[in-house]
């Protein structure tokens, strides 16, 4: 359902799909439409949204938004990502209100974890 003024899609920077696409179809079960070459959208996010080709990437500290999923259990979730070619640039920490950290996904693109448990 298309909500007025709410969030409806996102868009991230590619600079390989295929690894990409591996990496968040294994960690996170997202599905995808390959529409060209040069851009790719995904599916069962939480939200819908794409890939385009770049070889830019998003970090917070460049002054990327960040985007936070949800993991009944961190651990798991980092083992997870670790395993199929993540990789952690902030380790578990705490802060009021649960535990997080911070990965970056064969594309360069850096995502948080967190969880109230």
């Amino acid at each position: 359902m298309l909500n007025h003024h709410q969030v409806n899609y996102i868009e991230f920077p590619c600079s390989d799909f295929q690894a990409t696409k591996k990496f968040f179809t294994s960690v996170f079960g997202w599905t995808y439409i390959d529409y060209s070459p040069k851009y790719v959208a995904f599916k069962n996010a939480g939200i819908d949204g794409g890939f385009f080709d770049s070889s830019q990437f998003s970090r917070s500290k460049n002054g990327s938004s960040l985007i936070v999923f949800y993991s009944e259990s961190l651990e798991k979730t980092q083992e997870l990502i670790v395993k199929n070619d993540g990789n952690i640039i902030e380790d578990i920490f705490s802060f009021p209100g649960g535990r997080r950290f911070h990965f970056t996904e064969p594309s360069g693109n850096e995502f948080a974890v967190w969880s109230d448990k």
